[in-house]
Formats: C-alpha cells, sequence, structure tokens
C-alpha cells in the first residue's frame, strides 16, 4: 500500500484550501475491499456532509493524477465521529468544557477511567468534573497519566 506520509503530502493542500484540518489517514481492508479513509473537520471541530462530499471530489481528483496508487480502492472522506480521540495537546485544548471519556495509565483513588466535563487544561494535568452517583466531583489527571482521551456522548 502506498504510504500514508505520500498521500498527506499529495492531499494537505487541498485540505489546507478548502479551510480544513486532516484528523486522520488510513488504509483499511473490509472484506475484499481496500478503502483509504480520510477523517476530516472544520477548524471548530464540526463537519458537515456538503463539506465532505467537496473534499471528497478534490481529494479524489489529486489521487488520480499523481498515478501513486496502482490497484483498486474506495476513498471514504469522513467526520472522525462524535466520539473522537484527542490526539495532542492542541486537540484537548479544542475540547476545554466538553463532555470527555479518559482512560488512566495507573489508577487515581481507585478510579481507572472517568467521563465528564473537561473542565481546565495546564501544562502537567488536565482537570474533568464528574459525577459520582449524585456527587459532583473533580479529578485531576497527568497528562503522562493518559492512556486515551476521546470526546463523549453524554447520555
Amino acid at each position: 500500500m502506498v504510504p500514508i506520509a505520500q498521500i498527506q503530502e499529495d492531499i494537505l493542500p487541498i485540505i489546507k484550501e478548502l479551510r480544513l484540518n486532516l484528523y486522520d489517514i488510513k488504509w483499511k481492508k473490509e472484506s475484499n475491499m481496500t478503502i483509504l479513509e480520510i477523517s476530516i473537520m472544520k477548524e471548530d471541530g464540526t463537519i458537515d456532509l456538503d463539506t465532505c462530499a467537496l473534499a471528497s471530489e478534490k481529494i479524489s481528483q489529486v489521487l488520480d493524477s499523481t498515478d501513486r496508487i496502482l490497484y483498486e480502492y474506495y476513498l471514504e472522506v469522513c467526520s472522525p465521529g462524535a466520539e473522537r480521540e484527542l490526539k495532542g495537546k492542541k486537540d484537548i485544548e479544542t475540547a476545554l468544557n466538553e463532555f470527555v471519556y479518559v482512560k488512566f495509565k495507573n489508577p487515581i483513588a481507585g478510579l481507572d477511567e472517568v467521563k465528564g466535563t473537561l473542565k481546565e487544561i495546564s501544562e502537567e494535568e488536565v482537570l474533568i468534573e464528574y459525577m459520582n452517583k449524585a456527587v459532583k466531583k473533580k479529578v485531576r489527571i497527568a497528562f503522562d497519566n493518559i492512556s486515551l482521551i476521546r470526546l463523549a456522548v453524554k447520555i
């Protein structure tokens, strides 16, 4: 398969032209289909179907013109999803006051995961406000103790 770095290099000008952020690029196999999945979002973290369709059309044109991919594949330009992983500190900062799920590397106060509102971000840690039964609580989690942090859907 064509390396992701080459594909990224080819499509970044289109992503920037459309004022989008590239979230992820990956190759997937489903049954006998090869899928190139490109996840995008607007600068405010949202995405809509029309933007995905426009980006898909332009990305397809660029990929077809480079002739790097010499086998059959399906292009899927999509949203990273409602429960997307937050990658890096900048991405985490955009989720301030959002409902998140955090999995810890090492337990804190008997917890190894928490769902709650991201209330604060500092250089070393995040502060999550969560509910334990009917009581509001807060937990500080060092960045180096975060195994996974993603947006979560509040039910």
